[in-house]
Protein backbone atom coordinates (compact mmCIF):
# COMPACT_ATOMS: atom_id res chain seq x y z
CA UNK A 1 0.00 0.00 0.00
CA UNK A 2 1.44 3.10 -1.34
CA UNK A 3 1.11 6.44 1.54
CA UNK A 4 -0.19 9.21 -0.57
CA UNK A 5 1.90 9.96 -3.79
CA UNK A 6 2.82 13.65 -4.66
CA UNK A 7 0.48 15.73 -7.08
CA UNK A 8 3.34 15.55 -9.25
CA UNK A 9 4.07 11.79 -9.25
CA UNK A 10 0.11 11.68 -9.74
CA UNK A 11 0.26 14.02 -12.88
CA UNK A 12 3.55 12.01 -14.30
CA UNK A 13 1.76 8.87 -14.55
CA UNK A 14 -1.63 9.98 -15.59
CA UNK A 15 0.47 11.66 -18.47
CA UNK A 16 2.32 8.63 -19.00
CA UNK A 17 -0.40 7.45 -21.38
CA UNK A 18 -0.68 10.44 -23.43
CA UNK A 19 0.91 10.46 -26.96
CA UNK A 20 4.44 12.38 -27.30
CA UNK A 21 4.01 15.94 -26.77
CA UNK A 22 0.71 16.05 -25.20
CA UNK A 23 -0.73 16.28 -21.83
CA UNK A 24 -4.22 14.90 -20.18
CA UNK A 25 -3.63 16.63 -16.92
CA UNK A 26 -2.24 19.99 -16.65
CA UNK A 27 -3.16 21.68 -12.99
CA UNK A 28 -3.86 19.21 -9.32
CA UNK A 29 -7.51 20.11 -10.04
CA UNK A 30 -7.85 18.00 -12.95
CA UNK A 31 -6.25 14.94 -10.32
CA UNK A 32 -8.68 16.52 -7.35
CA UNK A 33 -11.26 16.29 -9.42
CA UNK A 34 -10.73 12.69 -11.43
CA UNK A 35 -10.11 11.32 -7.63
CA UNK A 36 -13.61 12.23 -6.00
CA UNK A 37 -15.12 11.32 -9.27
CA UNK A 38 -13.93 7.70 -9.22
CA UNK A 39 -14.71 7.81 -4.85
CA UNK A 40 -18.08 8.93 -5.98
CA UNK A 41 -18.25 5.77 -8.42
CA UNK A 42 -16.88 3.64 -6.14
CA UNK A 43 -19.13 5.00 -2.73
CA UNK A 44 -22.50 4.26 -5.28
CA UNK A 45 -21.13 0.30 -5.88
CA UNK A 46 -19.00 0.18 -8.24
CA UNK A 47 -16.62 -2.60 -8.12
CA UNK A 48 -12.44 -1.61 -7.18
CA UNK A 49 -9.84 -2.20 -8.82
CA UNK A 50 -7.20 -1.60 -6.17
CA UNK A 51 -6.70 -1.45 -2.59
CA UNK A 52 -8.52 -3.07 -0.03
CA UNK A 53 -11.86 -3.37 1.57
CA UNK A 54 -10.99 -1.98 4.56
CA UNK A 55 -9.28 1.36 2.68
CA UNK A 56 -11.38 4.51 2.16
CA UNK A 57 -12.81 4.71 -1.49
CA UNK A 58 -10.79 8.16 -1.85
CA UNK A 59 -7.53 6.06 -0.99
CA UNK A 60 -8.41 3.48 -3.74
CA UNK A 61 -9.51 6.20 -6.19
CA UNK A 62 -5.87 7.61 -5.74
CA UNK A 63 -4.13 4.10 -5.82
CA UNK A 64 -6.18 3.18 -9.11
CA UNK A 65 -5.16 6.64 -10.94
CA UNK A 66 -1.19 6.04 -10.10
CA UNK A 67 -1.42 2.36 -10.61
CA UNK A 68 -2.99 3.42 -14.51
CA UNK A 69 -5.88 0.98 -13.69
CA UNK A 70 -8.50 4.30 -13.98
CA UNK A 71 -7.55 6.54 -17.17
CA UNK A 72 -8.76 10.24 -17.43
CA UNK A 73 -10.21 10.57 -20.52
CA UNK A 74 -8.24 14.54 -22.20
CA UNK A 75 -11.07 17.33 -22.55
CA UNK A 76 -11.89 17.13 -26.04
CA UNK A 77 -13.67 20.38 -27.38
CA UNK A 78 -16.22 19.50 -29.74
CA UNK A 79 -16.85 21.09 -33.09
CA UNK A 80 -20.16 23.48 -33.68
Amino acid sequence: MMLHPSYVDMMDAVNSDAPEGEEIVQSRYSIVMASAKRARQIVAGDEPLAGTPDEKPLSIAVDELYEGQVHILPNIPSEQ
